[in-house]
Formats: structure tokens, sequence, C-alpha cells
């Protein structure tokens, strides 16, 4: 049996990480769940991870900074982030840097499905680029 995608989320809020933990797991995920950008990179997932979904604002590095980074240092790999506070300025700029989607609280269901999916295939969703 091929082994399932593995999908990290990086997000600061307790409740909110673990439903999406429990979400991301129910759509038939691997899934690693982190309560800051630190302890993401630090991980041995960081590797191993296929999508990456992280919250906007964050405590010490924000979600747009950890994909920068991760970026630069030539881990290219599918974000998705999301976040309670949408901000247009912030949402251009993360997909004209690649971030795949930027996605409202509470999150639908269905568009992060279909992120999800889009990020396995890498392939960009329609209406997610300006």
């Amino acid at each position: 049996m091929p082994k399932r995608p593995l999908i990290s989320i990086v997000e600061d809020d307790h409740l909110f990480r673990e439903s999406m933990r429990k979400l991301i797991g129910l759509l038939g995920y691997e899934v690693a769940a982190f309560p800051s950008a630190a302890s993401f990179l630090a991980s041995p997932h960081l590797t191993e991870t296929a999508c990456l979904v992280a919250d906007v604002n964050m405590p010490g590095m924000t979600g747009p900074e950890l994909y920068r980074h991760l970026s630069n240092t030539g881990h290219e790999i599918p974000t998705i982030l999301v976040t309670a506070y949408p901000d247009e300025l912030v949402r251009k700029r993360a997909l004209q840097d690649g971030v795949l989607c930027y996605l409202s609280k509470p999150v639908d269901d269905d568009h992060l499905e279909r992120c999800l999916r889009s990020a396995l295939r890498s392939e960009t969703p329609p209406a997610e680029r300006p």
C-alpha cells in the first residue's frame, strides 16, 4: 500500500490546530501538527512534508515568513495559508510569492480539500491567483 502524503499544520491556536489535524486526517492524509514555525523547522517532518498548512498570524515567525524562509532555503513545499484576519495586501503578496491558497477562518472544508489536492498535483487551483 502506498504511503499517504504528509500534510504538516503550523498553527498556534491549539483548538484550531486539532480541528485541522482531525479534518485532514479524515480526508485520508498523514498529519503532523506544530504549535510554531520553529517547532516545524526543528522537526524531522520538514523534509517529508508534501504540503504545509500554516496560520498567517503567529508569534515569532508568521506563515508568510515561514513560506519565504522555506523557499529561500531550498524547501519548495506547496503551502496553504489560513487566517482569521483576512488582509488583501497580505493575500496578494503571498500568492505572488507562490503560496498556493489563502483561506479565511473558518475554513470551508471543500475549499481546503481542493487546495490540498491541487498542492499534491502541483497545480494551481483556478481563482487562487490574482
